[in-house]
């Protein structure tokens, strides 16, 4: 079994439903699953829409990192995210993996750990609250140095 953290975030309709409906689908795939606070964030990139609830879980899987990303993508479709039209922009429900265990990988379609993990307060101090040991497995800082860095 694999230890995964992930980002939720929601910023359109009923935000903690939405962030509900993503962590009841993914107990299909995490088990032993570990909930942070939901906290209300400003949206970064593009200024211009809603507040975000965010909110970081961590859980235990078996599947490989492609194949979870890709139930993380099918998720994000039964709870009611609907194609993007502005990067960045407002969304029903986003599930990122912030990172999968010791894995660094990166593909066209994925990059773990989450390449502007380090940049985005809204999932560090979540992620912090869980976890406050986490140490980064592409730049072996930790997630409170992180923090101070972003």
């Amino acid at each position: 079994m694999t230890t995964v953290y992930l980002g939720l975030g929601s910023n359109l309709g009923d935000r903690r439903a939405y962030l509900k409906a993503a962590i009841d689908g993914l107990r299909l795939i995490l088990t032993d699953i570990k909930e942070s606070s939901v906290y209300e964030t400003d949206p970064q990139y593009v200024t211009d829409q809603p507040a975000f609830l965010n909110q970081v879980i961590s859980g235990e899987t078996n599947l490989e990192p492609l194949e979870f990303f890709k139930h993380c993508q099918s998720i994000q479709k039964q709870v009611g995210r609907t194609p993007q039209t502005v990067r960045f922009g407002p969304r029903e429900i986003d599930i990122d993996i912030l990172c999968f265990g010791d894995v660094v990988l990166k593909t066209d379609t994925i990059e773990i750990p989450h390449p502007r993990l380090h940049e985005r307060l809204f999932v560090l101090v979540p992620l912090c609250e869980i976890v406050p040991d986490w140490v980064c497995p592409k730049t072996g800082e930790s997630v409170q140095k992180l923090i101070q860095k972003a």
